[in-house]
Parts: structure tokens; C-alpha cells; sequence
């Protein structure tokens, strides 16, 4: 298949976002998608609109960055370099939601370009290079100049429908990721409401098969906890749930695992699909297996405790721990996933710009423990719950490396779709 050369200015109109995140009294009221709902998403729904940030706007700004149907944005500029040149599609009409700062604005030609192909050709590794090279800047800020927007070489099929269909291709396998990261956060939500009502609220099944705490069940003072705890609950430290896994690898003996450094884990996620290239595992290294969890020791804050859905290895800026009863594990892990423990884990945490956890003090982390039968029957309600979200992630991983391998052997024409696929 022959490839026409273009540049994006001859194309599509290209216009940069100055809408910042505030309310202003006298400009109209508005929903922001703004630099990490692009960044964290390959297409921009509708049904995205409720999470939007609110903020205000003026009506020329309303005007001119309202998004549409068709439309791709792009991140601009940002303080590191691989975070720009980082595109998603916007897949339907919008009424109230305006582009926020940091971002372009990309409104293709229809009758040339089609805006699910352009963003797909902008998660090439040929338009990441482009990005890359072109960002000016240095240290605290990079970003892509109106010129290297306006100049980057588009490659196009003959046909329209062409462009169409490969468009659509990797808009129907984003549609299956997106849903599958649905169902996990319903999952995650399920285990979480579960734990809150049993442990939080203290109306765990009581011997009548009743809520604990709401029939009546008799609360007592903990001077350690500060707090009234279920009578007969103990206080335990996390090194009696957990032990440190010290499985150290070279490099030469870890081309065949996955490797999940800190950058891959995510916030707030039970667990992970993303991983780097092996190659980049040079040293600090630690084995885990599926079934540990993995705990940032670098800026706890940012809420990155996850456990891991296959065997692998990662650096140690991550903690990598194992629970001692595995029956209870569903219990343990929402122990060590707690607003409770990440306050404590940061408060311990040393140094200025990239505060350190040490296991020596996050292991002194005190809680209220149940009985084990309590813990082990939370654990056997959500162990189906924890294996579905393991499961997904796996198969997310699996959809992510097959359209990224999918990606360039398209975009140049070596393999192509049925021209009649559609995503609708």
C-alpha cells in the first residue's frame, strides 16, 4: 500500500488550549477535559462527561475549544518529555465540555483525514520520535511548538475508507480495554464497600449471622488505637500479616520475567497490566510472584499499592511483600491499602524531594485485627472478586502488546483490515 506524505497544518486546523482550571465570576460555567483525561485515555466518551472538573470559561473560549465528534487532542507540553505528543479521540459531541490547557485542539479535513486514524498514527513509535526530537525545552518544562505541530508528517492510505477502517480497528480493541478497566474498578469497589461495612463501620456478621455493630455489639476503648474497637479484636503490626520478599536477581537471569519498576504501577488500582522493557532492568533488582503485593517505597503518598497478576520482577523503590496466611490475604491486603496506612507510611517517610519508606518502620504499622474467622471469611467473599481482577489485568496486557505490535504494520501498510470493519 503507497503512502502519501502531508503535513498536519495542509490537513486540520490546529489550535492550542489557554483554558485554565479555575472559576471566574462573570465567564459561564463548563466541564474540563484536561491534560490526564487525554493523557490516561485513547477516546474521550460521553460517558466521561460527569468526571469532567468543573471551572468556567469565556464564550469565545466556549467557541473555539468545545470538543466534537472527530476531533483528536493532543498534550502540548509538560515537565517531562515522554508526556507530550500523547493523543486520544474524541468519539462523540459535546455541549458543555471545553478543552483545558497544555493541549491542542486537532479538527482534521473530513474529506482527507479521519480523526481515528490520525490518533492511532499518533501512538506510532514513529510519531513519538517525531515528538520527542521536537520538544524544546529543558528541565523544569518541554514543550511542542505551533511549527512542529503544523509541520508533522502525516502518512496516508490511498482511500478514505482506508483511513476509516484502520481507525476503527484499534477503536473497537480500545473499546474491549476500556471495558475490562471498568469491570475491575466495579470489582475493586465491590471488595472496598465490603471491607468498609465489615471493618470500618464494624458490622461484620456477628455469631446470628447479624451486622455486628448495629445489633448492639459491644465497642471498647484501644489506647494504642486511640479509638473503640469490637470487643475481643486484638491490636496487630503489619509484620504479622506480612514478610519481605529479599528475592534479588541479576540481570542475566530475568530476560524471561515481565518487569513492573515503580513508573508502571498505578494509583489507587488493586493491581497492574502495564510493564517496561526488560532491557531497562539493570540493577536493584527483586523477583515477585503472582499473588505478592508491590508497595511504592517512593512517595507513598501517591497511593501505589497493587498486587501482582503474574510473576515478575521489579526495583527496589518498590517493596515487595508476601502474606504470611494466605487464606486471609484479601483481608491483608486492604489493611496495607488503607488511607489509615498511607498516612502513617508517609508520615515515616524520609526525605524532601522523593520521600523513602523504610519495611523497619512501615512494619510497626499498628491495626485492629479481628478473629481469624472473621478474616478469613472477608477474605474467601472477595478472593473471587481479587482472581477476576488478576485475570483482566492479565488480558488487558495481552490487548495492549497486541495493538501496539499491530500498530506500525498497519499504519505502513504491511498487513491491513477488512475496509468494511466498522466500530459503530
Amino acid at each position: 500500500m503507497k503512502l502519501t506524505k502531508y503535513k498536519l497544518g495542509d490537513i486540520a486546523n490546529i489550535e492550542i488550549s489557554g483554558v485554565d482550571k479555575k472559576c471566574i465570576a462573570g465567564e459561564f460555567p463548563v466541564r474540563l477535559c484536561n491534560f490526564v483525561d487525554v493523557y490516561r485515555n485513547w477516546a474521550i466518551t460521553s460517558e466521561m462527561a460527569a468526571n469532567f472538573m468543573e471551572a468556567t470559561a469565556r464564550q469565545t473560549e466556549i467557541n473555539k475549544f468545545t470538543i466534537k465528534k472527530g476531533q483528536v487532542v493532543l498534550t502540548k507540553d509538560s515537565e517531562t518529555r515522554d508526556d507530550i505528543g500523547i493523543s486520544t479521540y474524541i468519539a462523540d459531541d459535546f455541549d458543555d465540555v471545553v478543552l483545558g490547557y497544555h493541549n491542542a485542539l486537532i479538527t482534521p479535513n473530513p474529506k482527507l483525514l479521519n480523526g481515528k486514524y490520525l490518533n492511532a498514527l499518533f501512538h506510532t513509535d514513529y510519531a513519538k520520535r517525531y515528538f520527542a526530537f521536537n520538544a524544546s525545552g529543558s528541565g523544569q518544562r518541554y514543550a511542542l511548538s505551533g511549527e512542529a505541530l503544523n509541520s508533522f508528517p502525516v502518512l496516508l492510505p490511498p482511500t478514505l475508507k482506508e483511513q476509516e477502517a484502520i481507525g476503527n480497528f484499534f477503536s473497537l480493541i480500545d473499546r474491549k480495554i476500556s471495558l475490562n478497566r471498568a469491570i475491575n474498578q466495579n470489582l475493586e469497589a465491590m471488595a472496598k464497600q465490603l471491607y468498609d461495612y465489615w471493618f470500618v463501620q464494624f458490622d461484620f456478621p456477628n455469631e446470628e449471622g447479624k451486622p455486628y455493630k448495629s445489633s448492639g455489639g459491644e465497642m471498647v476503648w484501644n489506647e494504642k488505637l486511640k479509638r473503640e474497637i469490637p470487643e475481643g479484636w486484638n491490636i496487630a503490626k503489619l509484620e504479622n500479616s506480612f514478610q519481605v520478599v529479599s528475592d534479588k536477581a541479576k540481570k542475566e537471569d530475568i530476560q524471561h520475567l515481565l518487569y513492573a519498576p515503580i513508573e508502571v504501577l498505578p494509583r489507587k488500582q488493586m493491581s497492574f497490566h502495564d510493564t517496561a522493557p526488560i532491557e531497562n532492568a539493570v540493577s536493584g533488582l527483586c523477583k515477585f510472584e503472582k499473588g505478592n503485593i508491590l508497595l511504592s517505597n517512593r512517595r507513598v503518598y501517591f497511593h501505589k499499592v497493587c498486587i501482582a497478576p503474574f510473576d515478575g520482577v521489579t526495583r527496589d523503590t518498590v517493596i515487595v511483600l508476601k502474606a504470611i496466611n494466605e487464606s486471609t490475604l484479601g483481608f491483608d491486603y486492604q489493611i496495607i491499602n488503607s488511607e489509615y496506612f498511607i498516612s502513617y507510611a508517609t508520615k515515616f517517610s524520609y526525605g524532601s524531594e522523593q520521600p523513602v519508606l523504610s519495611w523497619q518502620d512501615a512494619k510497626n504499622y499498628y491495626y485492629a485485627k479481628p478473629n481469624n474467622e472473621t478474616a478469613k471469611k472477608y477474605s474467601n467473599c472477595v478472593a473471587p472478586l481479587i482472581n477476576k481482577v488478576l485475570e483482566v489485568q492479565n488480558e488487558l496486557r495481552e490487548l495492549t502488546k497486541q495493538r501496539d505490535e499491530l500498530l506500525p504494520l498497519l499504519m505502513n501498510g504491511q498487513v491491513s483490515v477488512n475496509s468494511d470493519l466498522s466500530a459503530d
